[in-house]
């Protein structure tokens, strides 16, 4: 999130644009005001973390955005005893510093995180508010200014990486999906500078391919890719490479599959 200084010495948040798709920008500032955390829920590429940063800057508040991945522990949040100087000094991690300093602190595709996290995100999702560090004996109460948001991608799960529903039930929830298809378009142009005109049939395009979703390929294609291929076309570079390099081939790396999604680029893409 991008911070301006103001000529009075202080600072001002730079809003990022983000297109409303329904009431969530009021449930998010209720949540906010009323100390609950937050689930967002959505494809990849959907707009979750553009609004997740929209909200942050609009309501005035820090941000701190970690991104889950399967290696990342309890301890990457909360913190470890690290050796500096030759001594053994505490550091915190950015969920603890989040809690002490107050703030959003965002953690993008929970379920990619090891199971412990969730353990040690559970009494600050409840009346509690609370967050114990167990290495150093700390119980570190929540502010009021500080505010738990999450997200995860529930069509791109398996047994192994699915978000309990004693988790799941601890957290308000805002569902996600693509915009409508003008919306879209608009949006698309807007970030790409490519005219609407020549957008309308890439969001088509995604539109179609989308509904390949499960089959032929893992996931569709998502807002960001579109805004990538926009931008291409909008430098020069020929509509059917562009939509290979930003679409096609982020999709699959499989050839058959690559051939056919061309296939139906090509009979879209005059």
């Amino acid at each position: 999130m991008a911070l301006l200084s103001t000529s009075a010495g202080s600072t001002r948040f730079d809003v990022p644009p983000y297109v409303p798709n329904g009431n969530e920008c009021q449930l998010f500032e209720t949540a906010w005001t009323r100390q609950l955390p937050l689930l967002l829920k959505g494809p990849t590429g959907c707009g979750k973390t553009r609004f997740v940063s929209h909200m942050a800057a609009r309501l005035g508040l820090q941000l701190s955005t970690v991104s889950c991945h399967d290696d990342l522990a309890a301890a990457d949040l909360t913190g470890r005893y690290l050796l500096k100087g030759g001594d053994t000094i505490w550091v915190d991690g950015p969920l603890t510093r989040a809690v002490r300093d107050g703030g959003i602190c965002y953690l993008d595709e929970i379920v990619e995180a090891r199971k412990d996290v969730a353990v040690v995100l559970h009494p600050l999702t409840d009346d509690r508010r609370m967050l114990p560090l167990e290495r150093t004996g700390e119980q570190i109460e929540a502010p009021p200014g500080f505010m738990l948001v999450v997200s995860y991608n529930p069509g791109y799960q398996n047994i192994l990486k699915a978000l309990k529903p004693s988790t799941k039930q601890r957290f308000v929830s805002i569902e996600f999906d693509f915009l409508p298809k003008a919306q879209e378009v608009a949006v698309v142009s807007v970030e790409s500078g490519l005219d609407e005109a020549r957008v309308a049939p890439l969001v088509e395009l995604a539109n179609r391919l989308r509904k390949l979703k499960g089959n032929d390929i893992e996931e569709g294609v998502s807002t960001r890719l579109l805004v990538y291929c926009a931008s291409l076309i909008d430098s020069g570079m020929d509509r059917r490479e562009a939509i290979r390099a930003a679409i096609i081939e982020p999709l699959t790396d499989d050839p058959d599959v690559k051939t056919a999604l061309a296939e139906v680029a090509n009979a879209l893409i005059v």
